[in-house]
């Protein structure tokens, strides 16, 4: 194998019962769920294991469950002796990818990540904003249908995840036009998302000082590990650029089958999705299907890694 890297997800990874074999098994990562709650005051961990559905979509439950749960299988697979040469995460896993690189550190994440999915949900409230994703339709042509339907509001692209899938983001009326147009364009499927925030457009632009005041208060170090940013499909050097791309992050769209396609051409053979769900690695197979990748999340896919990774 070649260089490994670590990706974390996002946000619409979460289910109640994420982490729990893992913290139920070792006590790394019962140890970072006990933190996560003394770090918030509030019992995550309940929440995370045995809450309801309607309560861990609450974003600003979901985004601080979402870290602790990949920051739990994390400290597990190091425990392991499985260690990785570089990060990126998904919009918030990026946040997950800087602790693991120790430029954030877990207690610091874990108040700014609650406080981002505030700020986020309050942004937009209920019934304006949504997402759709577009399938199998190229980049210029998503362009062209997000281009015809800001006649009505905003719309715009969001997450460049595959180069068959494209995720728009916007008012509620423009991003059904514009789905509208994409058909017409060839678009073989549109799935509307069930979300009630439009993540990673300009209508989140009033998030962004917001955000950066938090980041103000926090330290961040040089990452030890090179650390890929969303927002550029590049890596962040300093602590500037780390904060900058976290900010920049929220109201642009995310760069991912771009980063990840840097990723490989910089040598990164072997990817490991740390945390919940399995999207990043569906997502691999579209980009790329020469790398090996595989996803962590309880027991048996920890033994499956360990044993491809370390023989």
């Amino acid at each position: 194998m070649g260089k490994i890297a670590f990706i974390f997800p996002g946000q619409g990874a979460q289910h109640v019962g994420m982490g729990q074999e893992m913290a139920e098994n070792f006590s790394a990562a019962r140890q970072v769920f006990e933190q996560a709650d003394d770090i918030l005051g509030m019992n995550l961990s309940e929440k995370v294991f045995n809450g309801s559905d309607d309560e861990l979509r609450l974003t600003e439950i979901t985004q601080p469950a979402i870290v602790a749960t990949s920051i739990a299988c994390l400290e597990v697979l190091r425990q392991h002796g499985v260690q990785a040469h570089g990060v990126a995460g998904l919009s918030l896993g990026e946040y997950s990818a800087l602790v693991a690189a120790e430029a954030m550190s877990f207690a610091d994440a874990l108040p700014v990540v609650q406080k981002r999915g505030r700020y986020m949900q309050e942004a937009v409230p209920p019934g304006v904003g949504g997402m759709s994703a577009i399938l199998g339709l190229a980049r210029e042509k998503v362009h062209e249908a997000c281009r015809q339907a800001s006649a009505i509001g905003v719309i715009e692209p969001a997450n460049y995840n595959t180069p068959d899938q494209i995720v728009i983001a916007g008012e509620i009326a423009a991003m059904r036009k514009a789905c509208e147009v994409a058909k017409e364009l060839g678009a073989k499927r549109i799935v509307e998302l069930p979300v009630s925030v439009s993540f990673h457009c300009s209508l989140l632009k009033n998030v962004e000082p917001l955000l950066a005041g938090e980041l103000a208060q926090i330290e961040l170090s040089p990452a030890k590990i090179p650390v890929m940013a969303n927002i550029s499909a590049d890596y962040v050097n300093s602590v500037e650029e780390m904060r900058d791309s976290l900010v920049r992050q929220v109201s642009n769209a995310i760069l991912w089958q771009d980063s990840i396609e840097k990723m490989i051409a910089d040598g990164y053979d072997t990817f490991v999705e740390v945390g919940p769900g399995k999207s990043l690695t569906g997502m691999m197979k579209k980009i790329n299907r020469d790398v090996w990748a595989h996803q962590v999340e309880n027991v048996k896919t920890l033994e499956k890694v360990v044993e491809a990774i370390n023989g």
